[in-house]
């Protein structure tokens, strides 16, 4: 009898696991609460070595084209005005196959798999379809579903939660969620401003330091294809999501980033709460976790959508080797053990340690992380070793050392 596997969530994590599991020739079914692929605006970036994984799988030629390509990244000293320092990808050509980030929404990305590979290979996608109650036993999971009102019980062999920060998955086999979150939260504003163009120096991807308002500036094609800017800052200890999502709130954070003559035009924003937290397990029996159901953080560096999906990369390959009886069952304790040392010291570490360098406050710390930075930057081995670890490589090869 052909496999089972049910994926309770089809965001980039969710089909890209369905996808790598579904070119094994596995009967997979993907269930979304959403009436289709959510056009929100969190995750853009994707780096060298997820690109090299979604090239495996046949579907990186695909997208690259529908991107923006950008080889180089800035750090900024947002108080003197200084770019201090650069890091360029196109040097590691010798160890990428693709050296470049690529900017394209997680939302058009999910769309891609969702509706032009899962047909192709016969991935089942049921949206406006919620698991509301997931039992697990010896030979497999119990799954009721809700569609329209009606619910449907069902039989699978093994279910992956990628269900984001609040998994009904992880909850329903009361797997603790460890760590903190943030007592600011980030605003996020997009903006139809071409920043580019009246600084042709800036990259695509920015972050600026500032002990007072630390900023982040990338560009995304857009729904339209014609480019948009996107900026997150911390909210002010106090303000309301009113204050920080009001015209004057909006435009006054980036009249201060940019001042310049008029309104900015401004395509969305939103404001949100940030965690740093783990899953103490990614996997409990018959059921998996993976991405933001297993592992969230703050989105400084671009890693949590990169993480999940080398989450889903690593567990589709072991659970296909458990499903052809290649392996035994143990190799998904493996597969938790290695992605959660990938998660705890690398994306975890990295994303913290981004968030302190830009809202560092001490003068003579401060000083000292952007000359360290600069520093990095004119060193090609240091910068070298920057890069890797910031483009997760060294995440991949510390977690394939786990046994």
């Amino acid at each position: 009898m052909q496999k089972r596997i049910m994926i309770v969530g089809a965001g980039p994590v969710g089909m890209v696991c369905a996808l790598a599991l579904g070119r094994q020739g596995f009967d997979v079914t993907v269930v979304e609460r959403e009436a289709g692929p959510v056009m929100d605006q969190r995750a853009a970036s994707l780096h060298p070595t997820t690109l090299a994984m979604l090239g495996e799988l046949g579907i990186g030629e695909t997208i690259i084209d529908k991107g923006l390509i950008a080889p180089k990244y800035q750090f900024h000293d947002r108080v003197s005005g200084e770019i201090v320092a650069e890091f360029d990808l196109s040097t590691m050509a010798d160890e990428f196959r693709y050296p470049y980030v690529l900017q394209y929404e997680q939302y058009k990305f999910t769309d891609d798999v969702s509706t032009r590979y899962a047909d192709e290979i016969g991935i089942a996608v049921l949206f406006s379809t919620e698991a509301t109650q997931i039992v697990q036993h010896a030979d497999g999971v119990t799954v009721t579903l809700e569609h329209d009102g009606a619910q449907e019980v069902r039989e699978y062999d093994y279910l992956i939660g990628a269900d984001g920060g609040r998994s009904i998955v992880r909850k329903s086999q009361d797997i603790a969620f460890e760590g903190f979150t943030y007592d600011e939260r980030f605003v996020k504003i997009a903006t139809f401003f071409d920043f580019g163009a009246q600084r042709p120096d800036y990259a695509f991807r920015n972050y600026f330091s500032d002990p007072n308002e630390w900023c982040n500036l990338f560009k995304v094609r857009g729904a339209d294809g014609k480019g948009l800017w996107r900026a997150i800052f911390p909210t002010r200890v106090g303000e309301s999501e009113e204050e920080a999502l009001s015209h004057a709130g909006i435009q006054g954070r980036l009249q201060k980033f940019f001042p310049k003559a008029g309104d900015y035009d401004i395509a969305y924003s939103n404001m949100y709460a940030v965690n740093q937290r783990v899953a103490a397990t990614f996997r409990r029996g018959r059921v998996l976790l993976a991405g933001d159901s297993a592992h969230v953080n703050n989105p400084i560096g671009g890693m949590g959508m990169n993480g999940g999906i080398h989450d889903a990369v690593n567990l589709s390959e072991k659970l296909g080797q458990v499903l052809r009886g290649e392996a035994d069952a143990a190799v998904l304790d493996l597969y938790s053990r290695q992605r959660r040392k990938a998660a705890v010291d690398f994306v975890q570490a990295q994303t913290i340690q981004n968030k302190r360098l830009l809202e560092e406050r001490d003068p003579e710390i401060r000083a000292r992380h952007l000359r360290d930075l600069r520093d990095a930057a004119a060193d090609p081995e240091r910068a070298r070793a920057f890069m890797r670890r910031a483009s997760l490589a060294d995440s991949l090869k510390a977690a394939a050392s786990v046994t």
